[in-house]
């Protein structure tokens, strides 16, 4: 008989990674049954007055679960889920249109009951009826991730106007249970007349905080606080979505959209370069208080990034080589030169988190590890992988001696000058593929660096299209680009560095990575059953992949750079995610600004 538990706002029935409010990917929620907001929301904050953002490009559909179109910035303002996420927790839920849910101990359904008082925006309940529409909708026309998860259901039961089932099918796993929680609820009354796959520009009927009340197609787009929104009192809402009005102005770039910053025209301003950081902000309104400068600290996983070799493709098929090239970077100078020493070195695949491996394998590593030792480098038994000594004359030699012993290894030699095959004769060149040219720079450090062992280096920058046609091809000698990770590791990870997902195109695993033993533990993480034990094997992959040198690894930051004029403010407490907009209020809720 399987054991079922219930989690419920007035009762818990049973022990279990859920309590009488959470749901959790793995061990127990953090608040309390009792909770009334999430710690990183005021729930004193005023309420009322604009917050005015920017966006960049161009929109043509307030449909952001299709795939056709671009969507309007924000629209997640509108949307409310059968759960909401904690972005003080790695991945736990908490009840909003669903009030309660159940799950058996497998994991293998998951039965949502919903708030009676949930309604959308024209008034109407929301049933499962509309759940039961909104799964079969985007399982079949949704976005790509939906797709994949919602193809796991075997079978739907609908058991009242409140209450619904989802029953897993083959290949489900612990976290399945968790993608469905975080499902958007459609009104079936307002989309089953209307195409899903076109883009729309009618206000739809949703259920979020906010309702769409202006729209300049591709341009700007404004929100006001629906004043009848049905969960303005659940907890997970509480001190959050306060402003009174939120929009979006549209910018060609980030040039254009600073500047209105600058005058006055934005209240908020995230800016992601650091030369800029350091240097744009010797501004009066900087000086007198109007704006604030600040760096807020965060414990997200930061987004591995860095230039990733193409295996599929000789010489980087080869680990030798491989580990030679990323012997010549010279992090020292990129990072001063370049970054104003605003960056850290990243050394793993999940940096600025717990899931890092650092130092020597703990016991529990070990365990892991051991299963795949006749297979895997000496090194990743040992200390975890560092970056080369850089940033002197002495260290960038002993990197070039180092480097040139492997490659001779491998059958790479030098002849006049050139470093060339040893068998054919063939020399050593290479492509570098950029998507911006921003870029360039690095890729000019690297190709610099690697002229020193007789390499010859391209650098391609091309435009968005072009690149992400190329990238989703795998037609590419080395890449600059990302994978981005999160605290809770899943599915993902199997289309990050799986076997099957080297081979199809179109997926993440850009090095094309097929190693038995990452491919085992691509399987075991997703279905950990303890935080410890995902921990374990998260580190143990991340330590085959930094000693298997299937990437150069760049540079992250433990921190968001956020400006904002005054007007506007945020708790003083950050969640573990870092910077969370939708905490922040006006301390002069009156005062419209003129748009």
């Amino acid at each position: 008989m399987i054991k079922k538990i219930k989690i419920s706002l007035v009762c818990l029935l049973l022990s279990s990674p859920a309590n009488a409010e959470g749901l959790a990917m793995v061990g127990t929620p953090q608040m309390p049954s009792d909770f009334t907001h999430f710690n990183y929301a005021n729930p004193e904050a005023l309420k009322g007055g604009v917050f005015r953002r920017a966006a960049f490009g161009t929109f043509d559909t307030l449909n952001p679960f299709s795939l056709k179109g671009n969507s309007a910035q924000g629209l997640n303002l509108a949307y409310d889920r059968l759960m909401a996420r904690s972005w003080d927790e790695p991945f736990t839920m908490y009840p909003m249109i669903a009030e309660s849910v159940e799950i058996p101990e497998d994991r293998s359904s998951i039965t949502f009951t919903l708030n009676p008082a949930a309604r959308f925006q024209d008034g109407t309940p929301i049933t499962t009826d509309d759940v039961q529409f909104s799964f079969e909708t985007l399982k079949e026309k949704g976005r790509p991730n939906m797709r994949n998860v919602y193809k796991l259901i075997k079978s739907v039961k609908k058991t009242d106007p409140q209450k619904i089932t989802f029953i897993l099918g083959k290949g489900y796993d612990r976290e399945t249970v968790m993608i469905l929680s975080m499902m958007p609820v459609l009104s079936k009354a307002w989309w089953k007349d209307k195409d899903f796959n076109k883009t729309t520009l009618e206000i739809p009927n949703t259920s979020g905080p906010y309702r769409i009340t202006e729209i300049s197609a591709g341009r700007k787009i404004v929100y006001e606080r629906d004043p009848n929104y049905w969960g303005v009192d659940l907890p997970v809402n509480k001190g959050q979505y306060n402003f009174g009005k939120i929009s979006f102005d549209y910018f060609r770039d980030q040039t254009a959209a600073f500047e209105s910053f600058k005058a006055g025209e934005l209240d908020v301003w995230v800016d992601t370069d650091p030369g800029h950081w350091m240097s744009a902000y010797n501004l009066p309104s900087v000086t007198s208080g109007m704006i604030k400068k600040e760096e807020i600290k965060h414990g997200r996983v930061e987004r591995i990034w860095g230039f990733i070799f193409n295996t599929r493709r000789p010489p980087f098929d080869n680990d030798k080589v491989r580990r030679a090239l990323s012997l010549m970077i010279d992090y020292d100078w990129i990072n001063r030169n370049i970054f104003h020493d605003q960056y850290k070195v990243t050394t793993s695949y999940f940096p600025n988190s717990e899931l890092a491996a650092t130092e020597l394998p703990d016991p529990e590593e070990l365990v892991v590890l051991n299963l795949y030792k006749a297979n895997l480098p000496s090194e990743v038994f040992g200390t975890a992988w560092q970056a080369p000594p850089s940033g002197s004359m002495v260290a960038n030699r002993a990197n070039q001696i180092n480097a040139d012993t492997l490659l001779k290894k491998a059958g790479w030699v030098i002849r006049n000058g050139l470093r060339v095959n040893e068998q054919t004769g063939e020399p050593f060149s290479f492509e570098i593929l950029l998507s911006s040219a921003e870029d360039e720079k690095l890729a000019i450090s690297l190709k610099k660096s690697l002229e020193r062992l007789g390499i010859t280096v391209t650098p391609r920058t091309l435009d968005a299209a072009a690149f992400q046609d190329r990238l989703t091809s795998y037609d590419y000698d080395m890449t600059l680009h990302f994978w981005q990770n999160t605290l809770s590791p899943g599915t993902e990870q199997s289309l990050y560095w799986g076997c099957a997902a080297a081979k199809m195109q179109g997926s993440f695993n850009y090095a094309g990575i097929c190693n038995p033993a990452i491919e085992d533990l691509v399987a075991k993480i997703p279905n950990a059953p303890t935080r410890e034990t995902m921990v374990s094997l998260t580190r143990s992959l991340d330590r085959i992949l930094t000693w298997e040198n299937y990437t150069i690894p760049l540079f992250y930051s433990d921190h968001d750079n956020v400006s904002y004029w005054t007007p506007v403010t945020h708790p003083e407490t950050p969640s573990l995610y870092g910077n969370i907009m939708e905490s922040w209020w006006s301390t002069h809720p009156e005062a419209e600004i003129s748009e």
